[in-house]
């Protein structure tokens, strides 16, 4: 389906058309005086100088011409030369049936669909997620599923930190603890053992201990130093840790992840990229775009119209080990070999930009990726604490992923406890899905870029804009609907009719808003978009529910519409939580 605002500009282009204008000044937006009027056009403005004649002239030709307009009721014109329109409810009403009847409420889906790789996620191997992970997992996941709702071919990958100095932490230590395992003996010719040493809850704990000892003794972290280079370059022993590492810390982290109803097409990491270094440097020297620069190998990617300096990008350090650009460079060899991406999306802290411009830029200029693949960077800023400081335990350490999880539910639980009217077992249950509404929405509902702080009485409070609010008013929907059917009606075939009331108009003209929200959501890779509609929906309905009798409408065509109206409201409500990553309890 076309969206609404297209429609409309569609026959306004037809008046500018035959009243001897251009059509391109026919663009349609909403109205920003919308106690005036609904949408509106400002292209007599611009045209006027075009056509040497003042803007209101201009305007009127247009308007006279839209007397007999299939879509608008009211149409008009106010100095200087703005149009004002209101649209025909009979109009609108049809518009909704159409999305009802639709797949996808109509969704205008892309004619162009790329495939698009969307890198988020991050996390170290051998580390608890902590509450740094959450915003690049949440935005990420969300841009993921809005990408997938308008056609194009999506792979989330979790992009692991899986190689480099924190294993040869790990293995020192390991070592050291138990010197007995056959990894360390390099006369053993045997099978290593299937089951790993250590469980999850060691293995986090072995790291940061191990990390603390390398900044004292200066002897373990030459060891660790060592262990790393001999794993790097196959070491049998060694290298069946990693293999048990990566077993037991995966397994956590999808555990983890499947808590936050995130997940992942691809689980590669940087040590999936190892194997095409070698042959991508070489290759950079050969052809002239590395060059050594004071013992480093570098790519040049400073560009003249560059107003401050940027850094050449460092892929070799004088000792030839690799960095960070490196392996971002060689994973993006790999994704061209195996995916050819149109598209690929970075959700990462936007402290990193500067890094992902050299590396962008080096991949373009080598040739690593082709012109035409667009490279994106979606920095996000800061999760803060009420105090306007990154986000904390109450005794001032990282608070790990789970923690959180579990005191957003917690505090849910209280507030659905207080009125409880369900078991036990389906208040947790529900507690847990609205956590989920609380902590997602909380994040999705500021621009990813701007950093934000996290309260968790506003985040679980069931008013204003917030998670439970528009998860209670889907709750609602849903129970009126329920209560039409028990009285032995049907929810199919309903048409939605003209509006009986301005409240009932309001509730039709945000819906119908709902194709062309997800567009701009996805060529802005915004989902606080979405959030700012469905707050904007949530509110239109809650109007509408409260100035209206539904259930006790006495006119049987009445209440059909009414109930025809809910019935979309809730796709539509439901579609766009969907795609910001949590879903709606049956009850509340």
């Amino acid at each position: 389906m076309k969206k609404i605002i297209d429609l409309i500009a569609e026959e306004l282009a037809e008046a500018f058309e035959k009243a001897g204008y251009d059509k391109a000044y026919a663009k349609v937006t909403l109205s920003n005086r919308p106690d005036l009027c609904e949408y509106q056009c400002n292209g007599a403005m611009a045209g006027a100088k075009s056509y040497r004649k003042a803007p209101i002239m201009i305007a009127e030709d247009v308007v006279a011409l839209l007397k007999d307009s299939r879509c608008l009721s009211e149409v008009s014109t106010v100095k200087p030369g703005f149009i004002n329109m209101k649209l025909k409810e009979e109009y609108v009403a049809e518009y909704l049936n159409q999305m009802e009847a639709s797949e996808d409420l109509g969704l205008e889906k892309t004619k162009n669909p790329e495939m698009i790789i969307v890198d988020y996620g991050g996390p170290n191997v051998a580390k608890p997620l902590h509450v740094g992970h959450l915003r690049s997992a949440i935005i990420g996941e969300s841009v993921k599923r809005i990408s997938r709702k308008m056609g194009h071919k999506v792979l989330g990958d979790i992009h692991l930190g899986d190689w480099g100095y924190q294993m040869g932490l790990i293995i020192t230590e390991l070592k050291e603890r138990k010197p007995e395992l056959p990894y360390f003996d390099d006369a053993f010719e045997g099978e290593c053992p299937s089951e790993a040493p250590f469980t999850i809850g060691e293995l986090e704990e072995i790291y940061p201990t191990a990390s603390a000892k390398a900044k004292e003794d200066e002897a373990y972290r030459e060891n660790a130093l060592h262990a790393t280079y001999l794993l790097q370059n196959g070491h049998k022993g060694y290298t069946a840790i990693w293999n048990h590492i990566m077993n037991v810390s995966v397994s956590d982290l999808k555990k983890n992840y499947a808590n936050l109803n995130v997940d992942f097409d691809l689980w590669k990491g940087e040590s999936d990229a190892q194997a095409y270094i070698p042959d991508m440097i070489e290759r950079l020297k050969q052809d002239g775009y590395a060059h050594v620069d004071q013992g480093a190998l570098v790519i040049d990617v400073q560009e003249e119209t560059d107003t401050k300096e940027i850094p050449p990008c460092m892929i070799q350090k004088s000792d030839g080990a690799s960095l960070y650009g490196t392996t971002d460079l060689a994973t993006l060899v790999q994704r061209e070999e195996d995916f050819h991406p149109d598209r690929v999306i970075y959700v990462v802290d936007k402290r990193q930009e500067l890094h992902f411009v050299q590396v962008f830029r080096a991949a373009k200029k080598t040739g690593i990726v082709s012109e035409k693949t667009n490279l994106k960077f979606l920095g996000f800023g800061t999760m803060n604490g009420k105090d306007g400081k990154p986000f904390k335990t109450r005794e001032g350490g990282v608070m790990r992923l789970e923690n959180l999880i579990a005191e957003i539910n917690e505090e849910m639980y209280r507030k659905i406890d207080e009125n409880r009217t369900v078991e036990e077992a389906e208040a947790k249950e529900t507690a847990r899905i609205v956590g989920m509404a609380a902590i997602k929405y909380g994040d999705l509902s500021n621009q990813a870029s701007k950093d934000y702080v996290f309260d968790v009485d506003r985040f679980t409070s069931f008013e204003g804009n917030t998670g439970p609010y528009i998860l209670y008013t889907i709750v609602r929907i849903k129970s009126i609907l329920n209560k039409y059917q028990a009285a032995g009606h049907s929810l199919e075939g309903l048409p939605v009719a003209g509006a009986q009331s301005e409240s009932e108009k309001a509730l039709m003209l945000e819906a119908v808003k709902y194709n062309e929200v997800m567009e701009n959501a996805f060529e802005e890779l915004a989902p606080h978009k979405i959030c700012a509609y469905i707050y904007d929906l949530a509110n239109a309905f809650n109007r509408f529910y409260h100035e209206t009798k539904i259930l006790a409408e006495e006119d049987e065509t009445k209440q059909k519409s009414y109930i025809a109206l809910l019935k979309v409201t809730k796709e539509v409500l439901e579609s766009c939580i969907d795609v910001l990553g949590f879903e709606a309890p049956e009850r509340m």
